[in-house]
């Protein structure tokens, strides 16, 4: 006998009673992103690799260590998309999109990263991504920690999750601190850990968002980006902290946060809880100016966040109190022969009259107890009950599953009336 063939290891299914929590997250995200008039582009799974390289860098894990690469057919290599922002841009730089204009954008959907699965970390997962482009003011990215902050208020998460920012000033004058910085380990290599030995020649900034305990006195004793920043740095921050504060945001302002990829600049911030381990950021973005033109397109500002939807839908399913609507509103149950053949027929009508209705119709057959607790399993608030009697009278039973009223027997006329109600 065959053995069975299983999922990808990090790559899972979503079950059907898994799903509806899912749906309450994507309709919670679609709503919010529609009140702040973002629009949504849908972008490609596979990009050709030479795009990541370009944007996340070589020297990166990302690139070296956890994407999935392969050569097509025509000997191109191409990549399963480790992250949206390089697609993003890709796109709009390719239909002309980001020059002399404003854009307010957003995608969702799987991303691939090769990387040991676990809890909120998985190799198929699932991002929201939000990206503007040509607003160089701090408004535009207070406006993306806001509406992600009312998303948070939508979902019931905000007491969960804490806002962390910071800014990682110009290229310019993270060039002059990143020599300070390499200086400074220098000074103590045997203290550095073996990830960290490596970031010191690539990216040293990551050296100070290290997770090693043994490294903390190390790292908060490092010199402090803030020393280096600009004037206009400053002022940037400042009216991004400003509006914060006049929106009632709070926020933490954590000078050691530096973001995984190269091509941040100015905003940075995150999203953490501690309800999910070692995996406690939730969304995380900032503003990265240069990325476009690194892309090869003219110099424009940029700035977006992306979000884990599967940490998302872990927290939610902590709740205790989160009410998630079943997926079907009313059970039809047809008992004998003329009932099952008038039943579609029915069930067309009420779906016609009543549009928004999800009614789910028996089929199969089966005795009146066993298609009661197929009512009652789908969740639905009421079971419509067509027998040949009832087909003969012209009328239907309503019983109600989810609270004690009294069944009825009512005309279709009146179900239907009490239905749209």
């Amino acid at each position: 006998m065959a053995k069975n063939i299983q999922a990808i290891r990090g790559m899972h299914d979503i079950l059907p009673e898994q799903t509806p929590i899912w749906q309450f997250v994507e309709q919670n995200l679609r709503d919010v992103l529609a009140a702040y008039g973002y629009s949504e582009i849908r972008l490609p799974i596979v990009e050709k690799t030479e795009l990541f390289k370009r944007s996340i860098g070589e020297v990166t894990d990302i690139v070296e260590k956890e994407m999935y690469t392969f050569d097509d057919r025509n000997g191109d290599s191409l990549t399963l998309r480790p992250e949206g922002t390089a697609g993003c841009l890709r796109a709009g730089l390719e239909h002309g999109l980001l020059h002399n204009q404003t854009h307010r954008i957003w995608y969702y959907g799987p991303m691939f990263r090769h990387e040991r699965p676990q809890k909120g970390r998985y190799r198929q997962f699932t991002q929201l991504g939000v990206e503007t482009y040509g607003i160089a003011s701090a408004d535009i990215d207070a406006e993306l920690i806001t509406l992600s902050h009312r998303l948070w208020e939508k979902l019931g998460l905000s007491d969960q999750l804490e806002l962390q920012i910071n800014s990682l000033g110009t290229s310019e004058e993270r060039l002059v601190y990143r020599e300070k910085l390499v200086e400074y380990f220098n000074q103590q290599p045997e203290l550095l850990d073996e990830d960290s030995q490596r970031r010191l020649g690539s990216n040293p900034l990551r050296i100070l968002d290290t997770k090693n305990p043994a490294m903390k006195e190390l790292v908060e004793n490092a010199p402090s980006l803030v020393d280096f920043l600009g004037e206009e740095s400053k002022l940037h921050f400042a009216k991004l902290t400003s509006t914060l504060d006049s929106l009632n945001i709070p926020y933490v302002v954590n000078q050691r946060l530096v973001r995984g990829l190269d091509y941040y600049s100015k905003t940075v911030f995150e999203w953490v809880t501690s309800a999910l381990g070692a995996q406690g950021t939730v969304c995380a973005g900032g503003r990265y100016d240069g990325l476009i033109e690194q892309l090869g397109g003219r110099a424009n500002h940029a700035v977006g966040f992306a979000m884990g939807i599967e940490r998302l839908v872990l927290l939610l399913e902590a709740r205790t109190d989160l009410d998630i609507k079943a997926p079907v509103d009313a059970y039809l149950i047809l008992s004998g022969e003329a009932a099952e053949k008038a039943g579609p027929v029915l069930a067309e009508q009420i779906r016609s009259e009543v549009p928004n209705i999800r009614l789910q119709m028996h089929c199969g057959a089966g005795s009146f107890k066993s298609q009661f607790k197929k009512a009652d399993k789908s969740g639905a608030q009421y079971a419509l009950i067509l027998g040949d009697d009832e087909l003969a009278n012209n009328v239907i039973g309503l019983k109600f599953l989810r609270n004690n009223d009294e069944q009825k027997t009512v005309s279709t006329e009146d179900l239907i009336n009490f239905l749209q109600s």
